[in-house]
This record gives structure tokens, sequence and C-alpha cells, in this order.
């Protein structure tokens, strides 16, 4: 078994990074309801927190301890996030989408890769066990499939505008 020390590390960092995907996500399906954007978000926004309580189920089978110095960052990260992403900063409220969505997508891509990591290093010894890491990948990359498509739409808008 992997270090439980470093491993409960890993997975805080993921975790809190998860949260943050959450009230990111919920906000872009918000900003955009009633749009196919906002209907898409808001199904991916629905499966990060599957995923996250997915993480939190793996975490409490091994005894690994929520880290609340770990969730009050990614809270204030992503609020953060909220502050810089203004569209008083940006100066478009394409270019505002651009920068959260490709956030939301890099988030998705981290986890994707945390996913993998648990799968690679559970097949030396299987004791994280019970997790269908191969169909949580999967899931990830199809988050990340159904976002791609407004991010260059933003893009697109931020950087062509009317042109």
């Amino acid at each position: 078994m992997p270090s439980k020390e470093l491993l409960g590390t890993y997975l805080n960092d993921h975790l809190a990074g998860a949260a943050a995907g959450v009230e990111l996500a919920e906000k872009l399906a918000e900003n955009n309801q009633g749009t196919p954007f906002g209907a898409a978000v808001a199904a991916v926004a629905d499966e990060i927190k599957v995923d996250r309580e997915t993480l939190q189920g793996l975490m409490e089978r091994l005894g690994i301890g929520r880290s609340p110095a770990k969730q009050a960052t990614g809270w204030v990260v992503e609020k953060a996030t909220r502050l810089r992403f203004n569209r008083r900063l940006t100066g478009s409220e394409d270019l505002t989408r651009l920068l959260e969505t490709e956030t939301l997508s890099l988030g998705i891509e981290g986890k994707a890769a945390m996913w993998q990591v648990l799968k690679d290093i559970d097949g030396l010894d299987g004791e994280l066990g019970r997790a269908d890491f191969d169909r949580l990948i999967f899931r990830a990359r199809q988050q990340r499939e159904a976002l791609e498509p407004y991010r260059l739409e933003a893009a697109t808008g931020a950087f062509h505008g009317d042109a």
C-alpha cells in the first residue's frame, strides 16, 4: 500500500479541487441557464458531485480523514477565481466564459489524472479496490469533451467578436 500519509495529502488536494469544481460548474450553469451550454455544464456539475462522493467514499474506506484546511483553501481559491474572472476585470463576457470553462476543464483533466494514478498504484497491491477507475477516467474524458465546444465558442467570441 502506498504511504497513507502521502496518499492522504494527494487525495485531500483533489477533494479540495473537486469542491472548487462543483462551485465553478454550478456558477457557470446558473449564469447560462436556458442555453445548451448551461444544460451541458449543469450535467457536468452533477457528475462532478458524484465523482467527489466517490473520492470521499474511497478516502473513508482507506481511513483517510478530510483536511478542513485544504477544503477551506479550495473554497477560497474558487471565490478568488470568481473575482479574477469578473467581466469588469476581463473586459468581455466571452473571455470570462472562456477562462471559467478552461479552469473547469483543467480541473477535470486533473481529476482524470488522479483516477489514472489511483488505478496504477492499485495495480501494485489492490488495496484501493471497489473503484472502477477505467469508468471514472472515461467519465472525466466525457465531461471534458462535453465542455470543449463551448470553450472554443467562447474563444471565438472573445477573440474574433463580430469579425
